[in-house]
């Protein structure tokens, strides 16, 4: 199913409509020196035109329009008619005409912003002539879902076709565990075959005790020509078998989903994570390491768990799931774990982080670490080296590599092509939307952040992909008026690169949503008090009141105040220094309140990372200019996972909130952490904040670009709660109440695992079909990522 744009006829309709009135607005913009117009100099102007907001219609339309380019006496836009759907126009305010513009012919228009003029020739990225067969979501509300239409895409045409279901016949005779061989065995050659076996082993399976075990009717079943596999009760038995009747008969969607989630075929997971120091513990906070450590450790104890479920209700009991997560082996690690070659995962009992170096051109190990928008070059090199240690580690393939991150994906694919294996695309965060105009001034940024690179490499990983996981439905397509962060690599261009005028495409089915959770063992409520450690809580407390060290600047005269609380990497994007400038700004609220910040390091000379360093002198500065020092606390200390958890709960027993102030946040699993402990959540607009957090009810969302507004949301809770306290505990209770309800981690690993099975039956199906994508990608990889790269 293709997806169908906006006709032209509607869109010339609109512009019609609003002529006069658009027309008049242009001829403003038109005379001005500005260029390059965003939604927000648009409504700045149309403010200034129409104060009263008569012109309603011409208000919505604009409201479309995400980019405008001006050159006199034309201007051409970008118009988002819809979520995913856009379409480019040109408007002469002289000839009073309007006119579409192929994608391409705007891009280009863009181009001359930096100085490269239209016409010639270009390089174009264009994935949409490989996927016009494949299925899409019907609509907007189902982005995100694209499990569920592929399920009716295959209960409705692909399962109707006689040779198709023979291919299903091959994808159930392939499975097996070293050796052995699972569902059927050669004494069945065809569907056929199959049908009228499966009659006769339901007929016998129905007179037996359904909860006697699978081994007393194994030689019965091996005779019809089944083997393990269906389950470790007659009864479940039946019940697949069962599953597999309806799939052949009904084809019901629900049904499908149903009996490939029971397939055993997932017992060896690779989770790909080069940058940053990936280690268990004393390492968050060092750069380029934070959620996605976290995140990973906590999938991976979630995977193994319900993959050994799984395998125990398939009668494979003595099958152990392997997972391993290949990261860089460091061998300046900081005092870290980060050199050694193998370190087993906590509360894991098949699982292990292995660690590959990265070498220089020849061949010696690069002992220093590297930030990831400087690793580009060392990916593929050790791509190659971890295929190698990653076949020994689980004495063959894996059935299943997940990357994260851009440089995750890009490793990933490459494993997963040369191994043939189902591959899975976790993001985390796209730089792409986190960097205004990163694409189009890319060689500005070349140096420190290298976006001309990661952006390719993000094209290649998304398109290659089986499946892509994102935490929200902002992550994939934005919402009436944001652009998605996937939905960002639709259309855009590098300057002297390439155009890409189609990257991606929001209603792909490869997309869904499975939001992650908090693990429970270490964040659980501040009230739950027989679970809480004396130990911790009397350390907690130091750590927020005790004296001054030289980690650690700022001691709070006012013990007793609530305390409004935030932690992350101190960076631009988590926008740390605008909390402690709204704070140290507003007489009222440091009244109210105190600030503790666990950021960064607090000695400049201690950070390794330029951008982390000039945080560091501004928040100097601001403890300085504001003389926060009574008032505010700094924290400067990387710590552990289970810390952090009484951490939250001390914060919450002075009545305090947590605060996420990020310009943008992909996902944010610190809001997920501190409402599980019950802590008051005030988080960034942009993002997954404002999926995850009901405006009122279970927290409030602040706008980081707005130091009024949010400094106003903070001062109205706390001027409140001074005179209801039960406005604090119903805010806390909600956001507890939140967590348990959407996200945690059993649930995301059942998904995961189905998904996993769901779309490597796909990928089996289809591995013909999508054999042109996966040339194209191989080519564009070959000629435009390696020279970007330096391979």
């Amino acid at each position: 199913m293709k997806r169908v744009h906006k006709p032209i006829g509607v869109l010339e309709a609109e512009v019609e409509a609003i002529k006069g009135a658009l027309f008049a607005l242009l001829r403003g913009i038109d005379s001005s020196e500005q260029r390059f117009w965003l939604p927000t100099d648009l409504h700045r102007e149309l403010d200034r035109i129409d104060p009263e907001a008569k012109e309603r219609p011409l208000r919505e339309f604009c409201g479309q329009i995400q980019e405008l380019i001006v050159y006199p006496p034309r201007c051409y836009a970008a118009i988002r008619t819809a979520i995913g759907e856009w379409s480019y126009a040109a408007f002469d305010v002289e000839a009073y005409q309007f006119i579409e513009l192929k994608r391409s012919a705007f891009l280009s228009f863009k181009e001359k912003l930096v100085g490269q003029e239209p016409g010639g020739w270009r390089l174009r990225f264009d994935s949409e002539p490989f996927n016009m067969d494949f299925p899409k979501v019907p609509s907007e509300r189902f982005i995100g879902s694209g499990i569920d239409s592929l399920n009716a895409h295959l209960a409705g045409d692909f399962f109707d076709r006689p040779q198709k279901m023979e291919k299903f016949f091959e994808f159930l005779s392939v499975h097996g565990f070293e050796g052995r061989p699972f569902l059927i065995n050669g004494r069945l050659n065809s569907m056929a075959e199959l049908k009228e076996a499966l009659v006769s082993a339901r007929a016998f399976l129905s007179k037996r005790p359904q909860n006697d075990p699978y081994e007393s009717v194994l030689y019965d079943l091996q005779s019809l020509g089944f083997e393990p596999g269906w389950g470790d009760t007659i009864g479940r038995t039946l019940e697949t078998m069962a599953l597999l009747g309806d799939v052949i008969k009904t084809r019901k969607p629900e049904a499908i989903e149903a009996f490939l989630s029971r397939v055993p075929m997932v017992f060896k997971v690779l989770i790909v994570s080069p940058h940053g120091f990936f280690a268990q513990s004393g390492v968050l906070g060092f750069p380029d390491t934070g959620g996605q450590v976290v995140y990973i450790l906590d999938q991976v104890r979630a995977l193994e768990k319900h993959i050994q479920k799984s395998l125990d209700q398939a009668g494979l009991t003595d099958i152990q799931p392997q997972i391993v997560v290949l990261t860089r082996q460091i061998p300046d690690s900081r005092g870290t774990t980060c050199h050694e070659r193998i370190e087993p995962i906590w509360g894991a009992e098949h699982a292990r982080i292995l660690r590959v170096p990265f070498r220089n051109g020849e061949g010696e190990v690069l002992s220093e670490w590297i930030s990831r928008f400087h690793i580009w070059g060392h990916l593929e090199s050790f791509a190659y080296e971890a295929e190698r240690e990653v076949l020994a580690e689980f004495g063959g393939r894996p059935d299943l590599i997940v990357g994260n991150y851009s440089d995750g994906n890009l490793v990933a694919t490459l494993l997963a092509q040369r191994l043939q294996v189902t591959q899975c695309a976790i993001a985390h965060a796209l730089e792409k939307t986190k960097y205004l105009f990163s694409d189009l001034y890319w060689r500005e940024n070349a140096e420190h952040y290298n976006f001309q690179t990661q952006f390719t490499a993000d094209l290649i990983g998304m398109n290659a992909a089986d499946f892509i996981i994102t935490s929200t439905y902002q992550e994939i397509a934005g919402g009436a008026e944001s652009i998605g962060q996937y939905e960002s690599y639709q259309t855009f261009t590098l300057p002297g690169l390439y155009q890409v005028v189609s990257g991606t495409d929001v209603y792909d089915t490869r997309f869904n949503i499975i939001s992650p959770g908090a693990n429970a063992e270490v964040f659980f409520p501040y009230s739950e008090s027989d679970r809480r450690l004396e130990g911790l809580k009397e350390e907690a407390n130091t750590l927020l009141f005790g004296e001054v060290c030289e980690s650690i600047r700022g001691q709070l005269a006012y013990p007793d105040r609530p305390i409004i609380f935030s932690m992350a990497r101190l960076d631009r994007i988590k926008n740390i220094t605008a909390l402690v400038e709204w704070f140290g700004a507003s007489d009222r609220l440091r009244n109210l309140a105190n600030l503790v910040i666990v950021a960064g390091h607090v000695d400049a000379e201690k950070s390794g990372d330029e951008e982390e360093r000039a945080q560091i002198a501004q928040m100097h500065e601001l403890f300085d200019r504001y003389r926060l020092d009574q008032n505010a606390r700094w924290i400067g200390q990387t710590l552990e996972k289970q810390f952090t958890g009484e951490l939250y709960r001390a914060v919450a027993d002075t009545r305090g909130v947590f605060v996420q102030p990020a310009l943008f946040e992909a996902f944010g699993l610190t809001v997920i952490e501190a409402m599980s402990t019950g802590l008051p959540t005030f988080a960034t607009c942009f993002g997954g904040p404002l999926e995850i957090i009901e405006e009122g009810i279970s927290g409030y969302h602040l706008d980081p670009t707005d130091s009024e507004q949010a400094t106003g949301v903070l001062l109205d809770f706390f001027e409140k709660q001074a005179k209801d306290p039960k406005i604090w505990n119903r805010l806390s209770q909600s956001a507890i109440a939140r967590v348990e309800e959407r996200y945690n981690w059993p649930h995301y690993a059942e998904r995961m695992l189905t998904l996993a099975k769901v779309y490597g039956f796909w990928k089996h199906v289809t591995n013909k079909d999508r054999e042109e994508m996966r040339r194209y990608l191989e080519m564009f990889y070959g000629l435009m990522y390696r020279p970007l790269a330096g391979c």
